[in-house]
């Protein structure tokens, strides 16, 4: 690009140019040039709208949409150059769009400001980056459908404070995630159904005095309609603070299933074994097999709730409308944007390639007296006792044993009568893990059966989002 096309360019230094820290703190195009396929798209539609309500000739906008269409080309071919004295993505394609098709360019920003140009193009970044992560996220919800069929009867330790608390099946647990996954596209949906109105037509802040005609622009540009306030259009932001703030939710999610995986490979636990194309080796200790994925994704939810709060302390004290802070957006977006598509990847293979391990995971369901709230319930059920007296009965079993350095699982049933003769004639399989989880049988619990149900209502459910019906 040449210095010909910047001596009309209005956000130099005060009439007489800008200093060059000016110019430093200004540029945006290093980040800003990931806007330009929305940016070509927003002025193509502007000037096809120009052309219907003859603000401009048909001529006119044919041969600016020529020119944007071969500025795109170039972009996608890698041939062209951002420069950033030309300050962010707008201004680069518009310099350029005036050495292709002359100064017929300068028709094109009639009844535009720089202002509501900017919000279109975040709009629609936005809008595809949700698409893009909504995407991956229904791949993420079918691998864990598929994984908890797999698992419905599998048993495995459930905690709580992260001690030994009941049994329930692995299906059941990986269903939990399911759960969190699939809120987690509402929300990205909600974001993006909000979103979904062009602020094209806003012009500065207080709309323009041209024949435009806004639902023109947001019918061709994909919007399901145009905002109604004008200040509001430029000035607002909520569409990527809603984006941030689901992706942050998101990645509490992901960073969750990231720790319970790091814990359950180690060898104390043992309930899976990772993939070893998605583990690291150490520089020092050969047979170490570091869960670096799983790390990792635990440890991008940090950068995705600063990026969130990066842009919650930009907006919170500013005036309307416009004002030059907001141009802090971008690298905020961006930066979650990308964290949250690789976080999701990773967990979906993360959940693909792990091996669960049922025999070591049944074999630690037992452990911690974990049945001792089912002996409570046979008291209730079998024998009329209060649940709180039960609860205070097991309980005192459950330390008698320990005294003997056992626990409810070393118990035979026909010695429990000797602590308390309530429990003459127990079931011997009320002691059992598989008797706990099989009794569990109410909405929502982790009886295989209600497992298997469950992981092909997350299926159904799942596919019902892309359908765009309710949930």
């Amino acid at each position: 690009m040449t210095d010909t096309n910047r001596d009309d360019q209005i956000w130099q230094g005060w009439l007489t140019g800008g200093s060059s820290l000016l110019e430093e703190v200004n540029a945006s195009v290093r980040f800003d040039h990931r806007l330009a396929r929305q940016d070509i798209d927003g002025s193509i539609a502007h000037a096809r709208m120009l052309a219907r309500c003859e603000v401009v000739t048909e001529t006119e906008a044919k041969e600016i949409v020529r020119g944007l269409e071969l500025i795109r080309e170039e972009i996608e071919a890698g041939d062209f150059v951002f420069d950033p004295a030309l300050e962010d993505v707008h201004m680069n394609i518009e310099a350029r769009l005036r050495e292709l098709v002359g100064p017929v360019a300068g028709r094109l920003h009639t009844a535009r400001s720089r202002n509501d140009q900017v919000a279109v193009d975040a709009k629609m970044w936005v809008r595809a980056a949700i698409d893009r992560l909504d995407a991956l996220l229904a791949q993420v919800l079918e691998v864990i459908a598929e994984r908890a069929e797999a698992h419905h009867a599998d048993v495995m330790p459930g905690f709580t404070h992260l001690q030994c608390a009941q049994p329930v099946t692995i299906g059941h647990h990986l269903l939990a995630y399911g759960e969190m996954f699939l809120r987690d596209r509402d929300r990205l949906r909600s974001a993006r159904r909000r979103l979904d109105e062009s602020p094209l037509g806003a012009a500065a802040l207080a709309g323009t005095g041209y024949p435009i005609d806004p639902h023109d622009t947001a019918r061709q540009l994909g919007f399901g309609g145009v905002t109604r306030n004008s200040l509001d259009a430029v000035s607002d932001r909520d569409f990527i603070l809603d984006f941030l703030s689901a992706g942050a939710t998101l990645a509490v999610h992901i960073s969750r299933l990231g720790e319970e995986m790091v814990i359950w490979s180690t060898p104390q636990f043992g309930f899976i074994t990772l993939p070893e194309d998605l583990c690291a080796g150490s520089s020092i200790m050969p047979q170490k097999r570091n869960p670096d994925l799983p790390e990792l994704m635990r440890a991008k939810s940090g950068r995705i709730f600063g990026d969130l709060m990066a842009l919650l302390t930009v907006m919170k004290g500013l005036p309307l409308a416009y004002s030059r802070d907001m141009q802090e957006d971008k690298e905020a977006l961006f930066d979650a944007a990308d964290h949250l598509e690789l976080g999701v990847r990773a967990a979906g293979a993360m959940l693909r390639g792990i091996d669960f391990r049922p025999e070591k995971t049944r074999h630690d369901a037992a452990l911690g007296n974990t049945v001792a709230t089912d002996l409570a319930d046979w008291l209730v059920a079998e024998r009329d006792v209060p649940f709180r007296e039960a609860h205070s009965v097991v309980k005192g079993l459950v330390k008698w044993l320990a005294v003997q350095d056992r626990e409810l699982k070393d118990a035979d049933p026909a010695e429990l009568a000797g602590f308390d003769d309530r429990f003459a004639d127990l079931p011997a399989e009320v002691l059992t893990v598989e008797h706990a989880v099989a009794r569990r049988n109410s909405p929502g619990g982790t009886a295989p059966a209600l497992v298997r149900e469950a992981a092909v209502e997350l299926r159904r459910r799942n596919a019902a989002l892309d359908r765009g019906e309710d949930r």
